[in-house]
């Protein structure tokens, strides 16, 4: 196998067309058996019930190349998982999670050239999406239904290494009480992206979103969760019917205790109680880790000890352990590296 010929080196974190795709169509009650096409484009019907009540999900992990020379990627059992609950709550059909990984499994071999080689700092991003595509005028879910897989090399999500990122407390919120803020839909993405623009416009990275109900303990950002490091080294991470189960996130939690032996809480956290830590982050699949170096709160700084610099000594371990075992330096938990093909 020949792979393509990019500067891996210098990959920014952007899509670009990859060579094949994976595409499983629901019809008459089932799904079909699935297939690797070439067509990355999708025709619908202007009535379909995608663009009409936003049937849409979506998934995001990543395919590392280990020092071995095997192509991995990172707990997809898990994203199989989750987009079977976005689907159960959005009223679509749940695609087997067997066959997800199948075909996650599928669609990174036929763009196994698109892989990036290890040490490069890039890896091959995976996107398994769903949504609704017969025509639907009346208010109801979709009767068809379309399940696809692209893959884009990407670069690192920060080039030069993450340094500490400035966010704000926000004064909008991105879920409501008992609503959709636990699953992966993409109309909580389109409610954020106001907010996140003028957070932009105004100097911050990200938006601090608190609980919808009270408005006094926090949640996420709308694109990954947060995680505290206490003064005596416990690693805390906020608890909430409203915050998408970030895999990231569960696996720092599993790092933590297990790898680094500190105490682990999953908790409510009231925003009275931050400025009491020393470490802050942001975890997801993209970034794996961003060091968060201050929150402002309404004029207010709430400024960490490990900051503005670099990341926090804490967070610094948790990122080279996590990626250690995506990358096959580390021996990780059974089940969580999931070889795909071994490179020729």
């Amino acid at each position: 196998m020949v792979k393509k010929d990019i500067d891996w080196g210098n990959l920014g974190f952007g899509y670009q067309i990859a060579d094949y795709r994976f595409v499983a169509n629901f019809k008459d009650g089932k799904w079909d058996e699935g297939e690797i096409i070439t067509d990355s484009n999708i025709v619908l019907n202007e009535c379909a019930g995608v663009f009409q009540y936003c049937q849409a999900c979506f998934e995001g992990l990543k395919a590392y190349t280990t020092e071995d020379g095997r192509i991995v990627c990172f707990r997809p059992d898990l994203n199989a998982s989750r987009m079977a609950d976005s689907c159960e709550k959005l009223m679509m059909p749940v695609f087997p999670e067997d066959k997800f990984v199948e075909a996650v499994e599928q669609v990174v071999k036929a763009n196994a050239a698109w892989v990036p080689p290890y040490g490069s700092g890039a890896t091959l991003y995976i996107r398994p999406y769903m949504i609704g595509t017969n025509p639907v005028i009346g208010v109801k879910p979709a009767d068809e239904y379309q399940f696809r897989i692209f893959v884009t090399p990407v670069g690192p999500y920060f080039k030069g290494g993450a340094k500490p990122i400035t966010i704000r407390v926000s004064d909008e919120d991105r879920a409501a009480p008992h609503g959709t803020g636990n699953i992966k839909a993409g109309l909580n993405y389109a409610m954020s992206l106001h907010n996140i623009v003028d957070a932009h416009n105004k100097g911050f990275d990200e938006n601090m979103y608190l609980d919808p109900a009270t408005r006094t303990k926090v949640e996420e950002t709308g694109g990954a969760n947060f995680y505290f490091i206490t003064k005596d080294g416990k690693f805390v991470t906020p608890k909430s019917d409203s915050i998408l189960p970030s895999i990231t996130r569960r696996s720092l939690m599993i790092v933590a205790e297990k790898y680094l032996g500190l105490t682990v809480e999953h908790r409510e956290v009231k925003l009275s109680e931050v400025p009491d830590f020393v470490e802050c982050g942001l975890c997801g699949t993209a970034a794996v880790i961003s060091p968060v170096g201050k929150i402002v709160d309404h004029g207010k700084d709430i400024c960490f000890a490990s900051g503005m610099e670099d990341m926090g000594p804490v967070t610094k371990k948790l990122y080279d352990t996590l990626t250690g075992i995506q990358m096959g330096t580390i021996e990780g938990p059974e089940g969580w590296v999931h070889e795909i093909m071994k490179e020729d």
